[in-house]
């Protein structure tokens, strides 16, 4: 019992320490009652406005819109609840897949990051991607009820 007790405290401390980190958001990307993916904002600065976007999509559900829907409600939240100024992102530079949908997204490049990540047995280059708060707002505008506004300039 003494055990059990020790592991429910440290496992309070660790959802207490995550729940109130301002570092982080993440998202479950979820279809038909089945996960999905997940889609995530991290090393979210306050300071500076930005957070670095991550998305994930699990083979299965690949090729039916769902990384685009998701991305585009977490940079809403990203744009608007946290009141990002830019969003960014890193992406393998051969991935035309993904970097074809980040552009459509509103994504730009910023960069070449040069021998970034060690995957089987290579160094690989990546690119660095980044969409702004005022950019993304405009390119949203619905025309019912307006609820992206930009927050700063």
């Amino acid at each position: 019992m003494k055990n059990l007790t020790k592991r429910f405290v440290e496992l309070s401390d660790l959802y207490d320490k995550h729940i109130h980190d301002q570092s982080e958001r993440r998202f479950v990307v979820e279809c038909d009652g089945e996960k999905a993916g997940l889609v995530e904002l991290v090393e979210i600065n306050h300071v500076h406005r930005r957070a670095e976007f991550q998305i994930i999509i699990s083979p299965d559900y690949q090729g039916k819109g769902l990384a685009s829907r998701a991305a585009k409600l977490a940079m809403d939240y990203g744009f608007t609840v946290l009141n990002l100024y830019k969003l960014y992102l890193i992406v393998d530079k051969e991935n035309e897949k993904a970097i074809h949908i980040y552009r459509k997204l509103g994504f730009m490049v910023e960069g070449e990051l040069i021998h970034e990540f060690f995957i089987n047995g290579q160094y690989r280059n990546t690119i660095r991607m980044c969409i702004f708060q005022q950019q993304y707002l405009a390119e949203h505008k619905t025309s019912g009820p307006n609820l992206l506004q930009p927050t700063a300039q």
